[in-house]
């Protein structure tokens, strides 16, 4: 039997936790892009994100029995919150199973909610299944955070809400995606009252499970995903929410990271307000669109779904933003190893800002200097940079989209190694306490480590870069080790950034 969703949202009772949000003008944006931009501002929701409307409207549903006898969740952050004030308002009891890895704000917020809350693994598919095991041991109801009916109706009232605070035209709605909960309410309900409206998703480029799926016809699960924007790192997208996206989604765009913190540095100027990646996927993903179809004069609605943002992640989002805006040019340049050869190059870039230099001496030819250039006029100014680089003789290399040198190298300022058996590697691994030290410990203790760069950014998962000392003949075994370790990673022996900087020719 098929649902109609466009009646379980009308009738839906979220207001009894979830407030009616503002669709603001965006002021800024809507002058930088030529089109009337409006942020549907669910960030400022009791738990700062749309997903209580869903938690709620589950949980009200739940026979008398089933609320009595208690719920659980699985969550690192606002699923979790959602579950637990829905829990908390309605007098029942709440488990959240969150990861290790789960920052504290995150752990402190569902404890001051009243749930009882359970750490297990270190990701969030550890944490579900253990969710479900202690569901079934003490007969608990499982929440899902997106692939059921009833948390579908419930975020679909933000698409509710936002036909009726506009009546007047709208041309699209941008909504970020992750298992899909949302993007499937708020399409099933705008495409049954104003079919005209373009329903289109926003993931990121690393963590692009609709996208495959819609373009693939069927649900798949992603080998990876990336866990900067992680609200929306989901491997496989929902049953359901996938049924609806295949009827009513009309396209999903994907974005880099470094276009996320773009879009919440522009949230920011306009509302003052900081955004999650998560929730600021939306305005990234109305940028790239109106980046590829040139339109102005329309209305555009971008969901901005959540503010849970850690404090100490707002330096690295700051750095990347520029870079995201087009704004900054990062590279790696030869320059003669002689008295005014900076000042040279320094003419050269003309009357452009500086925003980094970093210079190490190499050898009494030559120099290596990795630099960053402010930019007024985004690419145009970038190709005219450095066409006058090229026109002066230098060699140089575009670092601008290499993540390896915007992670790390930027960062250090070494020397050349000798080492003829050195290979690079970028790792990510759980961030907990010991974590670190645990890793060192397990790679240290087989291979030489010869280069060691860490940053913490204030995520649930470290960064690495790492130099290991290996044998031709013992590469294979390394490889195999590396797979066995479980930690995602990539060699990054070949990079251009490795090359100029780290390593003798």
């Amino acid at each position: 039997m098929s649902i109609n969703y466009p009646k379980k949202i009308k009738q839906a009772p979220v207001y009894d936790v979830a407030k009616r949000t503002p669709l603001e003008r965006a002021a800024k944006l809507s002058s930088a892009l030529n089109n009337n931009v409006l942020l549907k501002r669910e960030d400022l929701q009791p738990i700062f994100s749309f997903k209580l409307r869903g938690a709620y409207n589950k949980i009200i549903h739940l026979s008398t029995d089933q609320q009595q006898c208690g719920v659980i969740a699985a969550s690192a952050g606002n699923h979790a919150q959602g579950v637990a004030l829905a829990a908390q308002r309605l007098n029942i009891p709440a488990t959240i199973v969150m990861p290790r890895t789960t920052p504290a704000i995150k752990v402190d917020a569902v404890n001051q909610l009243g749930a009882k809350v359970i750490l297990h693994g270190d990701m969030y598919d550890a944490a579900y299944q253990h969710a479900v095991l202690v569901a079934q041991e003490q007969q608990l109801t499982f929440i899902h955070p997106y692939d059921d009916p009833d948390v579908i109706a419930g975020q679909g009232t933000v698409g509710m809400e936002i036909l009726e605070q506009h009546p007047e035209n709208i041309d699209a709605i941008f909504v970020p995606v992750g298992g899909g909960g949302l993007i499937a309410g708020i399409a099933a309900y705008v495409k049954h009252v104003r079919p005209s409206i373009k329903i289109i998703g926003v993931e990121p480029s690393d963590a692009a499970c609709m996208q495959q799926a819609l373009l693939n016809k069927k649900r798949i699960i992603l080998d990876e995903v990336g866990i900067f924007a992680d609200g929306v790192a989901v491997k496989q997208v929902g049953k359901e929410p996938f049924r609806i996206a295949s009827e009513f989604v009309d396209d999903v765009i994907t974005v880099s990271s470094d276009e996320i913190c773009a879009a919440i540095m522009d949230i920011f100027d306009d509302t003052r307000s900081i955004n999650e990646p998560a929730g600021a996927l939306a305005v990234a993903g109305l940028k790239k669109y109106l980046e590829t179809e040139n339109t102005h004069n329309q209305t555009l609605v971008a969901i901005s779904s959540g503010a849970n943002m850690n404090f100490d992640r707002l330096r690295y989002i700051a750095e990347r933003a520029e870079l995201g805006e087009q704004r900054e040019a990062v590279f790696g340049v030869t320059i003669p190893e002689k008295p005014g050869s900076f000042h040279q190059f320094c003419h050269a870039l003309g009357d452009r800002s500086i925003t980094e230099f970093n210079y190490r001496f190499s050898d009494s030819s030559q120099a290596q200097v990795f630099v960053g250039v402010q930019l007024s006029k985004g690419k145009t100014e970038k190709q005219a940079l450095f066409q006058q680089l090229q026109n002066e003789g230098y060699e140089f290399t575009d670092m601008s989209d290499n993540e390896m040198a915007k992670l790390h190298i930027r960062y250090m300022i070494g020397g050349h190694t000798k080492s003829a058996n050195e290979h690079l590697y970028r790792f990510e691994f759980p961030e907990r306490p010991g974590a670190l030290s645990q890793f060192l410990s397990t790679i240290g203790n087989v291979w030489n480590i010869s280069l060691f760069h860490y940053r913490n950014h204030g995520a649930a998962y470290g960064r690495v870069l790492m130099g290991i000392q290996v044998e031709q003949n013992e590469q294979e075994t390394l490889h195999q080790f590396l797979t066995k370790l479980n930690y995602p990673y990539k060699e990054e022996t070949d990079n251009p950034a490795y090359r100029q900087f780290l390593r003798e020719a």
